[in-house]
């Protein structure tokens, strides 16, 4: 099938492909997966669409596999999806996947994940601390401390959702307590929303770059808007233990009327799984996947920094055999860490 071809069906698929919030658990005789992203909003979503649908065109007429996805509330509610087995794969954020696997942060309670297991780094999960710019005083995440105490209402993300959970996790280490906010809990595109119109006075919107929100905002209201920066020191504070979070240059003219650079974090995001999944069918996905980049990042850029030479770079948690399988047919050594007991 030609990348036109193939281009078409994608985008296709993101228009009828949404199963959102649904209960859906595989059926072992088509071994229908599913597979659990994000707020429409973001960059999950439309990826895991994408992933979706080449699934269904590459997998399913060959090997009888295919996923579904659906919308969620991201990582926080991924990983439990995943334990539940209520869906078979998720796109979680790194720090979420080394919570799960180690029962720690907010999933202390549910104990260790030791289910879980990986397919493939995807791509960096882009912090995106925007403010309305009359409140950035400085132009990086320090001017946050400044909504302590005050009635200017930031959006963090949905309840218990990743954006959340990885946002106060970074604002922890840089002493920064979003519960003295005047907090609200809305989706990227609702957040987006809520600022154009005079609700709230920034968000947290972490996401591939260019995230939709994001560009939407920076459409309509221009330079009153700042994606706020990170200093060096910042970025050490906000990693704390974990060391998740590099340096991130969001070039300029990302965003309509985006002037400068940004310079800001991300953290890897990846495909996970369950360990009882079919080694064979978690095979074919990694091969296709990889045998198919042009056509991901034809449906968002943030795919286009997919290679095989970073496919296992920074997971959390061990391969699993099919993905480690296909790796080490490419010529990659897996350490001792990423495999499986």
């Amino acid at each position: 099938m030609k990348l036109n071809s193939l281009k078409k069906s994608l985008i296709a698929g993101l228009t009828v492909a949404t199963m959102s919030g649904a209960t859906v658990t595989a059926n072992a005789a088509d071994r229908d997966y599913i597979l659990a992203t994000a707020s429409t909003g973001g960059t999950y979503y439309p990826v895991g669409v994408a992933i979706a649908t080449l699934s269904k065109v590459k997998l399913q007429p060959k090997f009888g596999m295919s996923l579904s996805a659906i919308s969620s509330a991201g990582s926080g509610e991924n990983v439990k999806l995943l334990r539940e087995n209520q869906a078979q794969f998720a796109i979680l954020q790194g720090l979420y996947g080394a919570w799960a696997w180690n029962g720690e942060g907010p999933l202390k309670q549910a104990g260790k994940q030791t289910e879980l297991r990986s397919v493939s780094m995807l791509w960096q999960n882009v912090e995106h601390f925007v403010l309305r710019k009359n409140l950035a005083k400085t132009g990086t995440v320090a001017d946050l401390k400044d909504l302590e105490g005050s009635n200017n209402k930031f959006s963090i993300g949905k309840k218990n959702s990743g954006t959340e959970g990885s946002g106060r996790q970074l604002l922890s280490g840089l002493n920064i307590d979003p519960d003295k906010f005047s907090l609200a809990f809305m989706g990227y595109g609702p957040s987006a929303d809520a600022m154009q119109n005079g609700n709230i006075e920034g968000m947290n919107t972490p996401a591939g770059v260019p995230v939709s929100a994001v560009t939407r905002l920076y459409a309509s209201m221009g330079n009153k808007v700042k994606v706020l920066d990170f200093t060096d020191e910042q970025m050490k504070e906000a990693n704390g233990s974990y060391d998740l979070w590099t340096r991130y240059v969001i070039p300029a003219n990302t965003y309509p009327g985006q002037e400068k650079a940004i310079n800001t974090i991300a953290q890897p995001n990846f495909l996970a799984t369950r360990a009882d999944t079919s080694e064979e069918d978690i095979y074919q996905l990694t091969k296709s996947l990889y045998e198919n980049l042009p056509y991901l990042s034809a449906i968002h850029k943030a795919t286009s920094v997919m290679s095989i030479d970073k496919a296992i770079a920074g997971l959390p948690v061990p391969l699993h055999p099919g993905a480690a399988r296909y790796y080490k047919e490419q010529g990659i050594e897996i350490p001792d860490s990423l495999i499986a007991n």
